[in-house]
């Protein structure tokens, strides 16, 4: 009984924030930001973010790409890609022919380049961002150096919110977000959910231009990682003060 109770408790909680702040409502005005209290929150495009007061002024989406409720783990994208899709690997993969070394956009390295290819672009451009093409302009999807930002400026612990496991990130303001062990997808496969959390930059790894830099959490654990490009992982949008 007592945890049923904590569980309606919970439901009830997150009921009145997401009235209060909403996640993904289509025709909520652009505001500017400050419908959501003192705290700094608002939406932009209809979807609702936090200031988490970090040094960057970056503010944080409080849902992910293709999520209704904070809780929801969202859409998997490939690295550089724009849409969800059924299989994910090196032949299915936008920006190669095929394999790891044959790549055909953001490349350093003629090692990995297809026949030697190479551009020098290090960051995801707006077309290939999942979060600016799925939201519009102003999201984007954050860089290594903003995910670096939010686990050093803020407290994260490994918790369940409304049965889903996840991590929480507070800052020292009191506001939060909450990020679902959403697992990802490989091949056609949805690997490790409720266990890992594995979230892209719009940064790839400078040494292997095949992979790029993505947050890995578990219970106990929480850094940058890099991995393949062709990976489904999801995504959690970022915006910058003007």
């Amino acid at each position: 009984m007592q945890r049923f109770t904590k569980v309606i408790a919970a439901i009830m909680l997150m009921i009145v924030v997401c009235f209060a702040v909403g996640c993904t409502k289509p025709d909520a005005p652009n505001n500017g930001g400050n419908n959501n209290g003192d705290n700094g929150g608002g939406n932009l495009n209809g979807h609702a973010y936090v200031d988490l007061d970090l040094p960057s002024g970056t503010l944080w989406a409080t849902c992910n790409v293709g999520a209704d409720n904070p809780e929801d783990y969202g859409d998997y994208f490939a690295w550089g890609e724009t849409e969800p899709k059924t299989i994910y690997n090196w032949t299915t993969y936008k920006w190669c022919n095929g394999n790891d070394d044959q790549l055909t956009k953001y490349c350093n390295s003629s090692r990995y380049g297809y026949n030697g290819f190479t551009d020098n672009l290090t960051t995801l451009e707006p077309g290939d961002d999942a979060a600016t093409a799925n939201w519009g302009s102003g999201w984007h999807i954050p860089t290594e150096e903003q995910w670096e930002e939010l686990y050093q400026n803020t407290t994260s612990s490994w918790t369940t919110r409304n049965g889903v496991k996840g991590r929480v990130f507070t800052a020292s303001n009191g506001n939060s977000i909450f990020l679902p062990a959403a697992g990802n997808r490989r091949d056609s496969e949805l690997e490790f959910v409720d266990c890992d959390g594995l979230y892209w930059s719009r940064s790839f790894d400078l040494d292997y231009p095949c992979s790029a830099w993505y947050l890995y959490f578990f219970s106990y654990y929480r850094d940058m990682n890099s991995d393949y490009r062709y990976n489904g992982f999801t995504v959690r949008p970022v915006l910058m003060e003007e």
